[in-house]
């Protein structure tokens, strides 16, 4: 039997029995399953100023807007137990990751219950919980039943995850996660094919409907990896993805979510992105492409490009940059907002039918403690079509400035 040595000291003592911890050893096994769960996760603090003359209105931000800016934060704290699959056989595993703090209200998972009931937000939220599935067809075929990450993005809700702290506007188009069944077939080392079906995919509500029986979402993706011989190229990814998030009108009694009015919309999320490394060592080029149709009213439409920049000088400093151009419908009928939340008049009276946005984000990554990331960043949003819009209306632009530190564990 192995026994640690505070456990023989306790023994030399005589405060515990070695025979007697044996035989409650044998009376109370440890599960094999629970031995095979692993629990990780990270906690996520920020600051953030807006500079020049008025208050805080930025638009088109994910998870650190207006109620972010000009302050210290607690973003989030992540959660995530979870048994990963095993290779080569029929496996099963699961994954829990929950969101505790401000983040998880914004993340708005809340179940269909709970809007019946109800409730809207709160500061906890469950932001993947699914079962794990394998099957030994051909490499391996693999499913998730339950709540799990969107298939489409460049960026993705984890923070820890991106290039830089704050979200890109096509972030902002995204859905973040679906409720649903997804399968997952690596055909090689070169290709990955995902295909799905989800309860409802353009919002983020876990067990959301879509109002009339029989209408679904549907989701899908392809994947391509260069192999080693590819030479600098090893390891470059093209990533294309779809959410078709159909939603009907309600003909039958009963709704079991009168919260959400019920219309013929067909939100379509389409993706296509990647990630090339350069002969350059340590720097590395990728670019975005988000397009999100009939979200905000039936026919609108919503778009974003983004170009990054990554140069890793050190084995503890990164530099990374983005640059993006957003655009997209005017005005949300019965609303003074149009794409990305931004309003289509401004208080000097100057309205715009669209939406046309630039940004660049330059943020500095230094690892200087263990297991824990330090980033500054600064950012720099510009309308385009001459609305002042930005600081509370006073200004077509608009810099902000933010500091993220996260712990991972």
């Amino acid at each position: 039997m192995m026994v640690n040595k505070w456990t023989k000291g306790l023994a030399a003592l005589g405060l515990v029995s070695l025979p007697a911890m044996a035989e409650e050893a044998k009376l109370f096994p440890i599960n094999s399953t629970i031995q095979s769960t692993t629990l990780s996760g990270y906690v996520s603090s920020s600051a953030s100023l807006v500079l020049g003359k008025g208050g805080d209105a930025v638009f088109g931000r994910s998870f650190d807007g207006p109620t972010k800016q000009n302050g210290f934060n607690l973003d989030v704290v992540s959660v995530v137990l979870e048994k990963p699959l095993e290779d080569g056989q029929w496996s099963a595993g699961y994954r829990v990751q929950s969101w505790l703090g401000p983040d998880a209200g914004s993340l708005s998972s809340v179940s269909t219950a709970s809007i019946v009931n109800g409730g809207k937000t709160s500061d906890f939220a469950l932001k993947n919980a699914y079962v794990a599935l394998r099957a030994p067809v051909g490499n391996g075929l693999d499913f998730k039943l339950g709540t799990w990450d969107t298939v489409v993005g460049y960026e993705v809700a984890d923070s820890p995850n991106n290039p830089n702290y704050s979200r890109s506007w096509g972030f902002y188009l995204e859905p973040i996660i679906h409720t649903g069944a997804l399968a997952t077939y690596q055909v090689s080392k070169v290709l990955s094919l995902s295909g799905g079906v989800a309860t409802r995919g353009d919002v983020n509500n876990i067990n959301a409907r879509s109002g009339t029986r029989g209408i679904w979402s549907y989701v899908g993706s392809i994947a391509l990896t260069a192999p080693e011989s590819a030479g600098f190229l090893k390891g470059a990814t093209l990533y294309g993805g779809v959410v078709d998030a159909g939603i009907g009108t309600t003909t039958h009694a009963g709704n079991p979510v009168p919260s959400i009015t019920p219309d013929n919309r067909n939100p379509l999320n389409l993706y296509v992105g990647g990630s090339i490394p350069t002969p350059l060592t340590g720097v590395s080029v990728g670019a975005a492409y988000d397009y999100r149709a009939s979200y905000l009213f039936d026919g609108s439409y919503e778009n974003a490009l983004g170009g990054y920049l990554t140069w890793a000088a050190t084995e503890k400093l990164k530099l990374n940059g983005r640059v993006e151009y957003a655009s997209g419908s005017g005005t949300v009928p019965g609303s003074t907002s149009g794409a990305f939340g931004v309003p289509t008049t401004d208080l000097s009276g100057n309205t715009s039918d669209n939406v046309k946005l630039l940004g660049v984000t330059g943020t500095l990554d230094y690892s200087l403690w263990a297991n824990a990331i330090t980033r500054l960043e600064i950012r720099w949003d510009e309308t385009l079509n001459g609305q002042r819009i930005m600081n509370d209306g006073y200004a077509r632009s608009v810099i902000s400035v933010g500091l993220n530190v996260i712990y991972k564990f």
